[in-house]
């Protein structure tokens, strides 16, 4: 080396001040000068040095927002709630691919064999499904970070809990619409599953995220296989008919009083295991 960057220059360097066409000159010198690189070490501030270096380490080491959680965000939800959100194990690509291509492959099976029971059976237990799969620590891999989330439990359930139902619906009510020739009747499955879902939540707190719905899903099986054992063939089951579809009503509602009644329970530990502080 015949030169070496001014000591002036150093400084101003160290500190970010340097300006083009110095800089570019310091930077391409100091890329091949260990003397130089040596000297700035010297004249740069340890303090503003370790700061910078502790910046680039969060940087680097906070995770990058998904397409979903930045949406999220722009529409004005807290950071938190959006990170909490779209860490939801049923709202990931592979469980919802899964669900619509369940959903496709009965809308098939109906074509088939025009028995739409089959597709009215199979639709209300996704959105329980979809709603167990959200919470619970032996379900949910963010459990620990929602355990410590700054927001009471009941409500960080029912934020995530319409956000299932959202999908959930949605593509239930895709699937409806291959099924116009059955009119109405192709639509009744959707009060069942809100009564499946706010039935299966109402009893999270005494039998746990697991069994809970697990119970209700297996009744609703269980209704559906003595209901179609004792109808007529080619007649509409009970519960799709009017007097089902108000009983699901009442259901739901019922539930629905059960659950809010319950709401602080989802932050005690109950049978089946949510951590103390937390219910999701």
């Amino acid at each position: 080396m015949t030169w070496h960057v001014a000591e002036e220059d150093l400084r101003a360097y160290a500190r970010g001040e340097l300006t083009a066409p110095l800089l570019w000159s310091a930077d391409t010198h100091l890329a091949g000068c260990a003397e130089c690189r040596s000297r700035l070490a010297g004249a740069a501030d340890p303090v503003a040095l370790d700061e910078a270096w502790e910046r680039l380490d969060a940087e680097l080491d906070a995770p990058r927002p998904s397409l979903a959680e930045r949406l999220l965000m722009r529409l004005g939800v807290a950071d938190h709630t959006a990170r909490l959100l779209t860490a939801t194990p049923v709202l990931r690509r592979s469980w919802l691919l899964a669900v619509l291509s369940l959903l496709v492959m009965t809308v098939l099976a109906v074509h088939l064999v025009d028995r739409p029971a089959l597709f009215l059976a199979l639709a209300p237990l996704l959105p329980l499904g979809g709603v167990a799969l959200s919470y619970g620590p032996a379900l949910d891999p963010s459990y620990e970070m929602a355990v410590v989330a700054p927001m009471h439990g009941f409500r960080l359930l029912m934020i995530r809990t319409v956000a299932v139902l959202t999908a959930g619906l949605a593509f239930n009510g895709l699937a409806t619409l291959a099924l116009p020739e059955y009119g109405l009747l192709a639509l009744t499955w959707l009060l069942p599953a809100l009564a499946l879902t706010a039935t299966g939540l109402a009893l999270t707190p005494r039998l746990g995220p697991v069994l809970a719905p697990g119970l209700v899903g297996g009744a609703w099986v269980t209704l559906l296989a003595v209901v179609q054992s004792q109808a007529p063939s080619g007649t509409t089951l009970v519960p799709f008919t009017a007097a089902g579809q108000s009983a699901s009503a009442a259901i739901a509602a019922l539930a629905t009083v059960l659950l809010y009644q319950t709401r602080d329970r989802f932050d005690a530990r109950p049978v089946g295991g949510f951590a103390d502080g937390g219910a999701v």
